[in-house]
C-alpha cells in the first residue's frame, strides 16, 4: 500500500514523464534538421518552443519535489516493465510501471503541449494527473491557454 497521496504522485509522475517527452522531442527535432522538408523552421520553431515548455513544466515540478523532500530513481528496466523508486518524506517505494503506459502516456502529454488535446482546464488535469490541481497549481502556473492554434493559421 503506498503511503504518498494521490496529488503527490501525480507530479512525482511527472517527474518520470517530462523528461521522457523531452527525449521524444530532441529525436524529432533531430529528424526535421536531417529530413527534406524545403521550409524546417516552421517545425523546429514549433518542436524547441514545445521544449521549452515542457522544460519550464519540469523546473516546477523538480522544485516542488525538492522543497516537499521527494526523489525519484529509475531503478531497473526490462521489455515489459520499468521500477522505479520514490522517496517520499522518509518513506521507500518501488513502483513498476508498465512500458506501453509509459509511452501512451508520453504521447497523451506530447499531444497536449502541441496542442492537439483541447485546452480546457479539464484536459490539463487529465494531461498532468487530475489529482493534484490545487497543490500542483500552486507551484506550476497554468500558462499553457497563451498556446497557438497551428491549424487556424
Amino acid at each position: 500500500m503506498t503511503r504518498i497521496p494521490g496529488n503527490e504522485r501525480d507530479i512525482i509522475e511527472q517527474a518520470i514523464y517530462l523528461p521522457m517527452l523531452l527525449t521524444v522531442l530532441q529525436r524529432d527535432l533531430s529528424v526535421v534538421e536531417q529530413s527534406p522538408f524545403k521550409l524546417k523552421k516552421p517545425y523546429r520553431h514549433l518542436i524547441e518552443h514545445t521544449m521549452r515548455e515542457v522544460q519550464k513544466e519540469l523546473a516546477e515540478v523538480k522544485r516542488y519535489l525538492h522543497k516537499n523532500n521527494i526523489r525519484v530513481e529509475r531503478m531497473k528496466s526490462d521489455e515489459i516493465f520499468t521500477m522505479y523508486l520514490f522517496l517520499y518524506k522518509g518513506y521507500e517505494e518501488h513502483h513498476n510501471y508498465f512500458n506501453p503506459r509509459l509511452r501512451n502516456k508520453v504521447e497523451e502529454l506530447l499531444n497536449f503541449y502541441l496542442g492537439a488535446a483541447p485546452l480546457k482546464e479539464g484536459a490539463r488535469r487529465a494531461a498532468l494527473g487530475d489529482k493534484h490541481k490545487a497543490n500542483f497549481d500552486e507551484a506550476v502556473p497554468s500558462n499553457h491557454s497563451k498556446a497557438t492554434n497551428f491549424n487556424t493559421l
